[in-house]
């Protein structure tokens, strides 16, 4: 293709961060009085090449660290590259940190002309601009008050406005789409899929996988600064969900090299036949709250997709299955095992246990250990999940908790379509 046709260019990109033990080997280093080295190299970005072209909506996954955010404060000019080259065609708009550029003494309508010239319009522009911004933040007569008397809520409300109206021709978005309350968040979204269908090149970074398959036409994944491909979003997230969980290997050459599914069947047949269990680092919950009588331990516990791949993320209409071990150190007259679905807000949209499916009604001895197997379709719509797991019983009439664990593993569902609701129906529809 013509080179006119390429929005942003990314060639060779490096950026390494000078890491100091303490602040003055920083010190004597500026001012040249050590000839020792005294710092450690942080490589966030090595020798990554990307190209995105006008009217392509990019999309860039990776894990915390992988170097997402940097690559695109390097191409919006927030940062400055150690080696190579990036060129970009045409006028950006940023929704990386929304309102950096406010000055907090300023009113609404002050701010925006301020916001407006920095990326590069003029004065009638932005006063074309203007009823379109102040509609989209709705802040009413806030917008004659100083942005330090806003609510948080208003103040990224007015930032957004400002960035996403201005109809810039690269629009580049960082984790900046769930702002505000559900409604401007659905503005929002509207505002996003207006751009796509007028051509604009959108390069968009997000955590929120559902987002990232409806939306964009190409993926690239990174992976602690390394960029480990491209291609369709469904083809990159199921490569990141194996990067998630650890299964790739690096070859010699320092290049990752994701297992194949021979290899992961292998992995999951070690771990059934009673080795090692590897913990899902990704997903679990640090801070998770648990308690119980001590008669059991729910010693290991994790998901695997409809492939037997170890995930935190699954596809919505794919079966997936909750793995869990028990190990009891009392004898229990009849332990119920148990999964609860919680939104990010706590309330519970679903779960089950054996006692109500009849499906273990038996009782164990101390020394025990059994392995429960909940296997279901994913029918939730796309977003974030919280899983909580128990093992209980009834002894003489008496409620026992064993064993529980509140909100312990992160579950992201992955949708290129939601319904209403918490559930989808899968509606076959007929028009006759």
């Amino acid at each position: 293709m013509d080179d006119k046709k390429i929005a942003i260019q990314v060639t060779d990109l490096e950026k390494v961060y000078k890491l100091y033990d303490k602040p003055s080997d920083r010190m004597k280093e500026a001012l040249g009085l050590s000839r020792k080295k005294r710092y450690k190299e942080h490589h966030a970005l090595s020798k990554v090449n990307m190209t995105v072209r006008q009217g392509e909506t990019v999309g860039i996954i990776g894990t915390n660290g992988s170097g997402k955010s940097t690559i695109l404060k390097i191409i919006t000019g927030v940062l400055n590259p150690t080696n190579g080259k990036v060129t970009v065609n045409g006028r950006i708009s940023a929704l990386l940190e929304l309102g950096a550029g406010f000055n907090m003494e300023y009113n609404g309508i002050e701010n925006i002309y301020l916001n407006g010239t920095m990326i590069g319009f003029t004065e009638k522009e932005i006063d074309e601009k203007m009823e379109s911004i102040l509609e989209f933040a709705d802040i009413g007569d806030y917008v004659y008050q100083p942005v330090k008397t806003y609510s948080s809520g208003m103040f990224v409300r007015l930032a957004f406005a400002v960035a996403i109206n201005i109809e810039p021709e690269i629009l580049i978005v960082d984790e900046a789409l769930s702002v505000g309350d559900v409604f401007f968040q659905a503005k929002c979204y509207h505002k996003f899929e207006e751009f796509k269908k007028l051509g604009k090149t959108i390069l968009f970074v997000s955590h929120d996988l559902s987002s990232i398959s409806k939306y964009c036409d190409r993926v690239v994944l990174l992976n602690q600064g390394v960029k480990l491909g491209e291609g369709s979003p469904k083809e990159m997230i199921d490569i990141y969900k194996r990067v998630l969980v650890g299964q790739y290997t690096v070859q010699e050459d320092g290049r990752e090299n994701l297992l194949n599914d021979k290899e992961l069947a292998a992995a999951a047949a070690a771990k059934s036949a009673g080795g090692k269990v590897r913990e899902v680092s990704d997903g679990i919950n640090p801070e998770l709250l648990e308690y119980g009588n001590n008669a059991a331990k729910i010693s290991e516990y994790f998901i695997t997709d409809e492939a037997g791949v170890h995930t935190t993320a699954v596809i919505k209409g794919q079966e997936f299955t909750l793995h869990m071990k028990v190990v009891f150190t009392e004898n229990v007259p009849a332990p119920i095992f148990a999964f609860t679905i919680k939104n990010i807000k706590g309330t519970e949209i679903t779960g089950t246990n054996t006692m109500v499916e009849k499906a273990f009604l038996e009782s164990v001895k101390a020394g025990d250990e059994k392995e429960i197997l909940f296997r279901q379709k994913m029918s939730l719509q796309g977003g974030e999940y919280l899983l909580s797991l128990g093992v209980t019983g009834y002894e003489q009439d008496t409620f026992q908790v064993y064993h529980r664990l509140y909100d312990v593993l992160n579950l992201t569902v992955i949708s290129d379509k939601d319904t209403v609701g918490y559930y989808d129906m899968d509606s076959v529809i007929q028009i006759l």
